[in-house]
């Protein structure tokens, strides 16, 4: 699994594919198409361009929280937050080939989005973010580090986290120091798609 992930960001159509499109042309491998509020027809409309630009990239399509959107465009998997669809009903509708990853802010999220198989956990924020309306508590390093630590504790074998939340280049070492698999980001790239190649290349 691709340890990098770019979420989309624009607030028309075009800006998001055209985000999409500078991602993919410096290289990135994950995209989480994400477009909140977006007029249905529209999000239809990205979702598909996104699905097509994204095979002639070889680059995996993700959506974010339509399990069947995901379904009609034949996307690679879905991304579902604590308030969306459950894992298991999005696993019976995609099958099980699909990537499903699912939102965490704490211990008790983790341990549940364990218990419900998901592929991957989008764990934070690790900061404040203004691209979610409804933040969740900022977890910061310290807040990484402690449930690693009590997953651990637990005998819990630790899952694939990807830290979210303005992470920034400066970040993935030590958030790979503590045990996170992998970043998902969507500003630092947006405004400078060219990063996409440091951020790989620190990514252990």
């Amino acid at each position: 699994m691709e340890k990098l992930q770019y979420i989309s960001q624009g607030n028309t159509i075009q800006e998001q594919e055209l985000h999409i499109r500078k991602a993919l042309d410096n290289g990135i491998k994950w995209v989480q198409v994400r477009w909140k509020n977006a007029p249905e027809n529209k999000l239809i409309n990205l979702c598909e361009i996104s699905k097509q630009l994204c095979t002639e990239y070889q680059t995996v399509c993700i959506i974010n929280d339509d399990v069947k959107l995901a379904k009609e465009i034949d996307a690679d998997g879905v991304h579902l937050g604590l308030s969306d669809s459950s894992i298991n009903e999005a696993r019976l509708i995609l099958g099980e080939n699909k990537i499903i990853g699912g939102t965490a802010n704490t211990l008790s999220d983790v341990i549940q989005r364990i218990n419900e198989s998901c592929d991957y956990i989008g764990l934070g924020p690790l900061r404040f973010t203004t691209t979610k309306e409804k933040l969740s508590p900022v977890l910061g390093f310290e807040g990484y580090q402690d449930i690693i630590n009590r997953l651990k504790e637990q005998s819990i074998d630790i899952p694939k986290i990807f830290a979210i939340g303005s992470v920034t280049l400066e970040d993935i070492l030590q958030l790979q120091k503590i045990g996170i698999y992998g970043v998902a980001v969507s500003g630092i790239i947006t405004k400078q798609p060219t990063i996409i190649n440091e951020l790989k290349k620190v990514m252990i």
